[in-house]
């Protein structure tokens, strides 16, 4: 009986996952970035809300992902990839996990301490987490700064590492998630 060859690339469903999030995530950027620079008023919250939207959006997401994963193992690294390579993948996969998570929930948890309401789109209002606190509020918002600062290195070094994987290392990391490439192509 002829054994399977390993899988070596992500499947379909985890690459939609990890391109949606990420292009959500640049989003996020995009839409906290123009709403930091505008002044209070309709425009800004209207802004605001898309971005708490696509922040519950993220969140969903990655737990679906999460469980995807958990059921759907990632395919396995190179072989030739070094023990302290393989650790810092772990760590950086690790982090961007974290933050999959951390970011959405301040956002949460900082819009219910100013009693701010969270909807998705319009369509529902998630509950609030807390009740209105402006300490627990000002803190949020310093760690949410902080979190999306981090998330963004986090992001850079990630999108680095995969570069590097590709044309140093020539080792096939990078398009074990590209949609489009198959073996021999």
């Amino acid at each position: 009986m002829p054994t399977a060859e390993p899988r070596t690339r992500y499947g379909a469903v985890a690459q939609s996952f990890h391109w949606i999030i990420a292009a959500l995530i640049v989003a996020q950027f995009v839409l906290g970035k123009i709403a930091m620079g505008l002044p209070l008023g309709m425009e800004k919250l209207i802004l605001l809300a898309r971005h708490k939207s696509i922040g519950m959006t993220i969140l969903v997401l990655a737990l679906l992902r999460l469980a995807w994963r958990a059921f759907h193992p990632a395919p396995p690294l190179p072989a030739e990839m070094t023990r302290t390579n393989r650790r810092a993948a772990q760590a950086m996969h690790a982090t961007l996990y974290v933050l999959l998570f951390a970011m959405p929930l301040t956002g949460w948890l900082m819009s219910s301490a100013k009693n701010y309401s969270v909807s998705w789109f319009g369509v529902f209002t998630w509950p609030n987490l807390i009740g209105p606190d402006d300490t627990a509020f000002r803190a949020l918002r310093e760690t949410h700064h902080l979190l999306a600062e981090l998330l963004l290195v986090v992001a850079i070094v990630h999108m680095l590492a995969a570069l590097k994987h590709h044309f140093w290392d020539k080792d096939g990391v990078l398009l074990r998630m590209l949609p489009l490439w198959r073996r021999g192509t």
